[in-house]
């Protein structure tokens, strides 16, 4: 009887068959001038990718540049040359295309390019993307209810990105400043009328019409799970990335100290928000590159906010929910 594994293949004993030298032809590099692109004789070719080449690199120049109305016409320009099956490229073009509406004063053709991208994103990676320049179109105008959404459904794909945790609480401190100054929310602030990809309508709605004492609690979650999560990646980092996150920590640890939560707050907000995070949890949570049509995940609500409103963390009484001193960080 065999053991499985045993037995070789033959093909193991065979002779290595000879290799053939094979001489390489002589190679020239083609050798370019700095922005060669901008000169008017790089568009006489009839080669479509040379051309898209051009255009992207004058669209690229113009934006660091600050020209952003001369990159717009650029990327408007190289987006009729790219291949249908080009959608890296594409979906890099569009992405630019909104970015520099956005900084021309136009949102409405910002949002109809986010839409598109939104239509054609098939992974988390175009997902995050998405979100990311969402979050860019809705500072820049203002829109403080569809920023916090935004940054809500990142938390819910990157959980374990302190980032979007610490943007999501500074985006509650700059309502509560606004709420605590004015008296009420300004209408153009909470703006919440788009769509949102999850169709989250309750949480649209307390985004549009915030209660005081709820941003507070969520600021206090948000930089809670920041700073948790902090304290855990800089174990592994250094350089500037460790000064990086040691500087968020600081403005973390005073942030709360202004928000100024109960010991019994803070305890039961750190306990919920410390719940998931194992190392191999998070590891296996990853996802990185995960296709959209098997992904499944909690909303915001259902995942956090409902388990923090479990625990008495906010009561009926919001008075001693009210920083002691000015929230501004």
């Amino acid at each position: 009887m065999e053991i499985f594994g045993s037995t070789f293949d033959d093909s193991v004993f065979l002779e290595e068959k000879s290799r053939v030298s094979v001489t390489l032809s002589s190679y020239n590099a083609k050798l370019c001038e700095p922005e060669w692109f901008c000169d008017s004789a790089a568009l006489d070719t009839d080669d479509s990718l040379e051309r898209q080449k051009v255009y992207k690199f004058r669209a690229d120049l113009a934006v660091r540049q600050g020209n952003y109305q001369k990159a717009l016409d650029a990327y408007s320009s190289c987006l009729e040359w790219i291949a249908d099956n080009n959608l890296t490229i594409r979906r890099d073009v569009l992405e630019g295309m909104a970015r520099c509406c956005t900084r021309l004063g136009q949102k409405d053709r910002a949002l109809e390019l986010a839409e598109i991208l939104s239509k054609e994103a098939s992974n988390t990676c175009h997902l995050t993307s998405l979100l990311l320049l969402k979050v860019t179109i809705y500072q820049h105008f203002g829109v403080v209810g569809s920023t916090m959404l935004c940054l809500q459904q990142l938390c819910n794909l990157l959980p374990f990105n302190p980032w979007h945790w610490y943007n999501l609480g500074q985006t509650c401190l700059q309502l509560l400043e606004s709420k605590t100054t004015t008296g009420s929310c300004p209408p153009q602030r909470c703006e919440s009328t788009e769509e949102q990809d999850d169709g989250e309508t309750e949480e649209q709605q307390e985004a549009a019409e915030p209660d005081e004492d709820r941003i507070w609690l969520k600021a206090c979650t948000c930089f809670i799970r920041t700073r948790l999560l902090l304290r855990i990646l800089r174990q592994q980092q250094s350089s500037f990335v460790l000064q990086r996150s040691e500087n968020a920590l600081q403005t973390t640890d005073e942030v709360l100290q202004r928000l100024n939560p109960k010991d019994t707050t803070l305890q039961a907000i750190t306990e919920v928000m410390s719940e998931d995070l194992i190392p191999e949890k998070m590891r296996e949570d990853s996802q990185d590159g995960e296709s959209l049509t098997s992904l499944c995940l909690q909303s915001f609500r259902e995942r956090w906010w409902n388990k923090i409103l479990l625990t008495g963390a906010l009561d009926t009484d919001g008075s001693q929910h009210r920083p002691q001193t000015d929230t501004k960080s």
